[in-house]
């Protein structure tokens, strides 16, 4: 597994600022959390998915891919440092709930 975060620099009101991933090692998404610019947390997972959040339909492009985008700045982050996001963002939709 790899984990990644990618910050997303743009001005649309209703899209994440940051996608936090958790890939199998052929790139497929298994988990993902997505922070909003208003603090709201949506998450997707081979089994559920919540705030608009959903698993991407591709593979993951590398780190190194993304970030020749001017507008991501990617990371690979820690499975831990995934999992205490993943776990915030259901702390998150269950208060919604």
């Amino acid at each position: 597994m790899r984990y990644m975060k990618v910050v997303w620099e743009h001005d649309l009101q209703d899209e994440p600022i940051a996608l936090y991933s958790e890939c199998d090692d052929a790139g497929w998404e298994v988990r993902k959390v997505e922070v909003f610019r208003d603090g709201r947390l949506g998450h997707a997972s081979r089994l559920e998915a919540r705030g608009g959040s959903l698993l991407g339909e591709l593979p993951s492009p590398s780190v190194a891919e993304i970030a020749a985008h001017r507008e991501f700045r990617p990371s690979a982050i820690t499975q831990a440092d995934f999992e205490k996001v993943w776990a915030a963002a259901h702390e998150d939709a269950s208060v919604a709930e």
